[in-house]
């Protein structure tokens, strides 16, 4: 199946005092592929900036500005039109003996690594392996993503922006991007090349052509095995039409929708909103 979605990400700052200097960087433009095609994009800020392009180490688009004057409020309004389709299954598939050669593990290094966010875990470690026994590659990544899913369960609030898979494990909850960090943990644990992916999920699947709904800003994984392939452990689903991805890295350090630094106190209000309608 084939849709065509308009997004629109929408993130407000409010300011306790005015900021007078900002420098900030925007991870929000659809990715273009074999399942994805990126029609138009576009960046908006207010007050309005200036904002040069360039891909980053990873592949992902990034639009940089910066605000000199004076300013108690930021708008960033990211919008885009994609069509998308169902992911195919993968084509080809390599078995443990190839995972571990030394071609595999230099051309994947990054994505074995262990992060902040994606630690090594004795634990965790050992129920991977268990999982492991007995599948293939591409049937461990779906027994993984299906244990986290069933493991965890979806909560707002109890994990941040800057909890680690352990800390989602240990907590029994969390949010996708726990979901994915947890996930990530454990497919490195048994050699298998793993990587984080930001985009957004439409949350209607039947919606209708011109309806608007509101959307998720969402995170899933990809999994090397033999090529790059997506699964969804939040939901336990294939990656297909309702998903739109924006960035890859190692974990969510990699692929932050909005970062930077400012002059001025913190920041005491910040809104966020992701309004996605089915155009075709």
């Amino acid at each position: 199946m084939n849709w065509r979605l308009r997004v629109v990400h929408t993130t407000g700052y409010r300011y306790a005092t005015a900021v007078t200097q900002s420098y900030n960087e925007a991870r929000l433009t659809p990715r273009h592929d074999d399942r994805q095609n990126l029609m138009v994009a576009r960046l908006e800020t207010i007050p309005p900036a200036r904002a040069y392009k360039y891909t980053d180490y990873w592949g992902t688009e990034v639009n940089s500005f910066d605000l000199h004057s004076p300013h108690t409020e930021l708008k960033v309004i990211a919008a885009s039109v994609v069509e998308t389709s169902d992911q195919p299954p993968p084509s080809a598939e390599v078995t443990w003996v190839q995972l571990k050669s030394a071609d595999v593990l230099d051309t994947y290094a990054e994505y074995l690594e262990w992060t902040t966010y994606v630690p090594k875990h004795r634990e965790l470690s050992a129920v991977a392996r268990s999982l492991r026994r007995g599948r293939s590659p591409q049937e461990t990544v779906l027994a993984v993503s299906k244990w986290v899913h069933d493991t965890l369960k979806y909560q707002r609030g109890t994990t941040g922006v800057h909890s680690s898979a352990v800390d989602a494990w240990q907590a029994g909850e969390g949010v996708c991007q726990d979901y994915a960090h947890l996930t990530l943990a454990m497919l490195r644990a048994v050699g298998v090349p793993s990587r984080y992916v930001s985009g957004y999920l439409h949350t209607k699947p039947d919606a209708a052509v011109g309806e608007t709904v509101v959307g998720e800003s969402h995170a899933w994984v990809e999994a090397w095995t033999g090529e790059w392939w997506g699964f969804d452990p939040t939901n336990d689903i294939s990656i297909g039409h309702r998903h739109v991805w924006v960035a890859t890295g190692r974990d969510y350090a990699d692929v932050s929708p909005l970062k930077g630094i400012y002059s001025g106190e913190a920041a005491t209000a910040i809104e966020v909103t992701v309004d996605m309608t089915r155009l075709a």
